[in-house]
């Protein structure tokens, strides 16, 4: 039988952790998530001591929560019970055993608070001005790309869809159904991605596939040298990626004036755009309309694709050891999950370049 549980089994026990690599000491060894304080104490605000009850829980510690969340692609009440479960994610929150644990109602008005004040933008760009001190800065040009990331679907009736094509809100499309009105997202779009299949070895024709997706679109601007996404924006899935292209996702501090994406962002108003900035275009070409690619052609945009597919590896990661998708309505809280999603892969990112720095 197991004997009474002594006084230092937990720092034992944190230490064999420590000795294995827990990833999340090394992320905190990193990221110095006090550089967080002043924006979150800000989007807050101050608090009302007059309506009594206990202290506030800290701030930072709720916002190392949701980084939790977006770094395993959790609910809110997944992420409560793993902090209060795991060694190691309490150690991350700077927590004990015995210490209380914001719960899941705790975390969502945390949440709704920052995104009412807007404070996830400038916590990015917290992020992205940290990273730049720390020696990677934007460099050698920049790759742009957008992913689809999927929300629960809806079941609408026609009226109802074009009811929310024309505009409407949930509440004006069911004022007698209220209940129902918030379980509906009018942001979230349909739209079909068509996935190319590879010439089979026999000759036979190619059938691509089409592929419906609802959900929304992340659109990202990262530096070819680093790999860090560096501008973001989030739009519903049936969005155009080249017209985000002038809306901010443009990179204006990357030392290098080059810009790589694939030919949904060729266009005549995209190209006088970038060369109106300075940046020289590295877009790739369509095929002209019922002729050939010229050879010419092809081997450029296979040189482009080289230096292009690097942006994969971001989309691929959160789709995959992240799980990033929405679970949430509407667009502001999209946009929070995308771009909390964005900054745990930065911070990511950054762990591995200065483990690199370190081994070289």
């Amino acid at each position: 039988m197991a004997g009474q549980p002594g006084f230092w089994d937990v720092e034992d026990r944190l230490r064999q952790l420590s000795a294995r690599g827990d990833p999340l000491e090394k992320l905190s060894a990193t990221v110095d998530f006090e550089l967080f304080r002043p924006d979150l104490k800000a989007a807050v605000g101050p608090r009302d001591v007059s309506k009594g009850g206990r202290p506030p829980f800290d701030i930072v510690l709720k916002f190392r929560m949701l980084v939790l969340q977006a770094l395993h692609g959790l609910s809110l009440d997944q992420t409560e019970y793993l902090v209060r479960d795991r060694l190691s994610w309490m150690r991350f929150c700077r927590l004990g055993p015995g210490d209380v644990v914001p719960d899941a109602n705790t975390l969502w008005d945390f949440r709704e608070l920052l995104i009412a004040a807007g404070a996830l933008d400038a916590l990015f760009a917290r992020l992205d001005k940290a990273i730049t001190e720390a020696g990677y800065l934007p460099m050698s040009g920049q790759i742009i790309d957008a992913t689809l990331v999927a929300a629960p679907r809806q079941r609408n009736t026609d009226g109802e869809k074009a009811a929310i094509k024309a505009g409407k809100r949930a509440r004006e499309i069911w004022p007698e159904k209220p209940a129902k009105a918030r379980q509906k997202d009018v942001d979230a779009r349909w739209t079909v991605k068509v996935s190319k299949a590879k010439p089979a070895e026999d000759g036979t024709p190619r059938i691509d596939i089409a592929i419906p997706t609802f959900g929304y679109k992340s659109h990202i601007s990262m530096d070819r040298r680093h790999g860090i996404i560096r501008r973001q924006k989030v739009t519903d899935a049936a969005a155009h990626d080249g017209a985000r292209l002038r809306e901010g996702l443009i990179d204006t501090t990357n030392t290098a004036s080059d810009v790589w994406a694939d030919s949904a962002y060729r266009s005549v108003e995209n190209e006088s755009y970038l060369a109106g900035i300075g940046k020289v275009s590295r877009i790739h070409r369509r095929k002209p309309k019922g002729k050939p690619m010229p050879r010419q052609m092809a081997k450029a945009n296979a040189r482009k694709s080289a230096v292009r597919a690097a942006i994969e590896h971001p989309f691929a990661h959160q789709k995959g050891p992240m799980r990033l998708v929405i679970r949430t309505i509407g667009l502001a809280r999209a946009e929070a999950a995308i771009t909390l999603a964005n900054m745990v892969y930065n911070m990511k990112r950054w762990c591995w370049l200065d483990r690199r720095s370190a081994t070289a």
